[in-house]
């Protein structure tokens, strides 16, 4: 990630660039990046199928933990989060989908991951 220093206009407008301000800035950093900088991150690298099967391929799915931080990450469906994400619709999808546990074991399949991916890149282009 880039400079996060950038600030917003105003509260109801979507950032006019990749920068974004912090929501919750009080916090520690981690590695010089606040705890949103991070879970913005991961929810956008969700964004991407490929990502998606290596995850299940680790079986880092099958763990509780994960499970309960996706579970967590639903904040990011609200209307104040959701607008720092680049591609909102493939990366709430992929937050939706990961809380079944049937999509858990559909997307170590290439067939899966291929239709997901050819999915998630017309709704980014869709949403530009």
């Amino acid at each position: 990630m880039a400079d996060t220093a950038a600030t917003l206009p105003n509260a109801d407008s979507p950032p006019t660039s990749n920068l974004v301000q912090n929501p919750r800035p009080d916090g520690p950093l981690y590695g010089g990046f606040s705890r949103f900088e991070l879970e913005l991150e991961f929810v956008q690298c969700l964004a991407n199928p490929y990502y998606l099967n290596h995850l299940a391929s680790q079986k880092v799915m099958q763990d509780p933990t994960f499970i309960e931080y996706i579970r967590y990450l639903q904040y990011f469906t609200q209307p104040t989060y959701t607008r720092y994400l680049s591609y909102p619709g493939p990366s709430l999808k992929a937050l939706q989908l990961l809380q079944q546990e049937k999509f858990r074991q559909d997307i170590m399949s290439p067939d899966i991951v291929s239709r997901l991916a050819a999915e998630f890149l017309l709704a980014s282009i869709k949403s530009q």
